[in-house]
């Protein structure tokens, strides 16, 4: 299974966009002097999920899996991810980054069959 350069660039903007949209709804969404504990640990939990829980073997990433998981239970936690941090920017008023991020997800997904169906089957 091979992939595309621009494609794993592609995720890799999703990754940094749905971080940063934790991030800015941990600062929008909590009470002074919260915001800065919540907008730190947000982005570190997403952050650490990603990089922790992986399957192993899976050619679009490293190929190391400190937590080795299924491949549904990986593109489970990646969806929640990506379209979770959309959801966080719509919640933090940023609706149109918010939508934007998520329709870009979709379409990372849907040209992403092939590794779809690599990961269920894992």
């Amino acid at each position: 299974m091979a992939y595309a350069w621009w494609n794993l660039a592609l995720r890799f903007a999703l990754e940094l966009t749905a971080v940063a949209g934790f991030a800015v709804a941990g600062w929008r969404l909590t009470p002074a002097p919260w915001h800065w504990v919540v907008a730190i640990a947000l982005p570190l939990v997403a952050i650490a999920l990603w990089g922790t829980f992986a399957v192993p073997d899976d050619p679009s990433r490293s190929g190391g899996a400190p937590v080795p998981v299924t491949g549904f239970i990986r593109l489970v936690l990646e969806l929640i991810i990506l379209f979770g941090g959309a959801f966080a920017l719509v919640l933090s008023g940023y609706r149109e980054a918010g939508i934007a991020l998520a329709v870009l997800t979709a379409l990372h997904y849907a040209i992403s069959v092939e590794r779809i169906i690599w990961l269920i089957g894992r």
